[in-house]
Formats: structure tokens, sequence, C-alpha cells
């Protein structure tokens, strides 16, 4: 039996999410001095969620995490202009720390007023339409179900980023799994690229099975959609 290479990659990576041990000093020294920092805030996930983060795209090493533009290989160091350019270090400086990325918890940054970016680069006075409204995506099995936050998407994105194209507004008519997201379908076109990698699971699987009941009442029918 021929099993496709996608199939078998897919299983290779949610083995690896669920691989759950100690964070060594020197794992800790490979992820940057903030994962150290994460783990002396007495989080639950944070030892687990510092050994995932190694096998996400977007974590780099300490050593290439945030480089001044003279040396992050985009920008021409031989441009006496690069070199008077702001160090991304020194200009996140004072921000709320995450693992994934550049280690800075944008949306946080935001709801705390700390950054006020442009809604469109067109008109800088545009302000985005903000829809205060969740979604709860059941899970089968014993993972906690997905609460879906429109509030802090919309912050950031119009509705035409993601509807119709990625996601049908309609329940049932959107299949979403992890299998497709780890391939960087649905959530994953976002997630692990320009915003927090999925092997962060609780910050989307963060809705547990007996509590379900007690908010879902707020999501209108329409709006509870099914996740595999």
């Amino acid at each position: 039996m021929n099993v496709p290479i996608k199939t078998i990659l897919v299983s290779i990576m949610l083995a690896v999410l669920l691989i759950i041990g100690k964070v060594s000093a020197q794992e800790k020294e490979i992820l940057g001095t903030k994962a150290e920092e994460v783990v002396k805030q007495d989080k639950p996930n944070a030892k687990k969620t510092i050994r995932n983060a190694r096998f996400n795209r977007l974590l780099k090493m300490k050593r290439m995490s945030s480089l001044p533009p003279a040396e992050d290989g985009i920008h021409d160091a031989e441009n006496d202009g690069t070199h008077m350019l702001q160090s991304p270090l020194e200009g996140f400086e004072g921000f709320p720390k995450a693992l994934g990325g550049n280690r800075i918890d944008w949306v946080k940054a935001l709801s705390e007023k700390l950054i006020d970016p442009f809604y469109s680069i067109e008109d800088p006075e545009e302000q985005p339409e903000e829809l205060d409204f969740d979604i709860i995506m059941v899970v089968k099995g014993s993972m906690p179900d997905v609460l879906y936050p429109h509030d802090r998407h919309t912050q950031w994105l119009g509705c035409e980023n993601c509807h119709d194209e990625i996601f049908v507004p309609e329940v049932g008519q959107t299949q979403i799994s992890m299998a497709g997201i780890l391939l960087g379908e649905k959530c994953g076109l976002c997630h692990g690229k320009v915003a927090f990698p999925v092997t962060q699971c609780r910050k989307c699987h963060s809705l547990k099975k007996e509590k379900k009941a007690k908010i879902e009442n707020k999501a209108k029918p329409a709006e509870k959609v099914q996740a595999n």
C-alpha cells in the first residue's frame, strides 16, 4: 500500500507535537533568553511549549533571531543607509514577549495600545470594523474546543481577507483539520508564518468541554462550526 508522502509528513509532525519532556538549559539557550523568562512566569504549559516550539518554522536559533539590518541577510549590508537603521531588538524593548516568530506578542501589544498600526496603506485615517463575537469550533475527542475570537482578527484584517475564499461563513461548508493546518491550509495560511505558531496549542484550543455549555449561547447557531 502506497502512503502519500504528505500523509507521512503530517503524521510525523503530529507525533512531534505530542512529545512531552523536560527542557534542558541547552534547549533554553537555543530558543533564546526569552524562553527561560516565560518559564519563570509559572505558566502551566511553558516547558512543553518551549520544547515543541523548536520545530516551528518561525522559530530561529538565538543567534539568528532579530538580527541587526546589516546582518539579517535581507538588507544590503554594503549600503551605508542600512547601518543607520534601528536594530529590531532595540525597537522591541518593552513590548510583551512571546515564543513565536520575533518573540513579540503583537496582539497584546495592540490591546495595550503600545502600537497603533495603519489599517490601510491607502488611507491612514481608515479604521478597522471590529466584530466582537466568537465562533465555537467543536473538536472531536478530548482535546479542548476552539474558541475563535473575531475581535482580535478584525483589528488587523478586513473580512475579505478570509471570506469567502478561505472560510465560507456557513455551517458545514468549511472543513478544518490539523493535518490541513500543518500543511499551510486554512488557519495555517497565517499561523506559523505571520501569526503565532500552531505549536502553541492552547492559544486556540482554549475552551474546555465542561465550560462550553456556559458560553456557547453567546454564539449564534449559524456561527458554530464542526472541526475535525
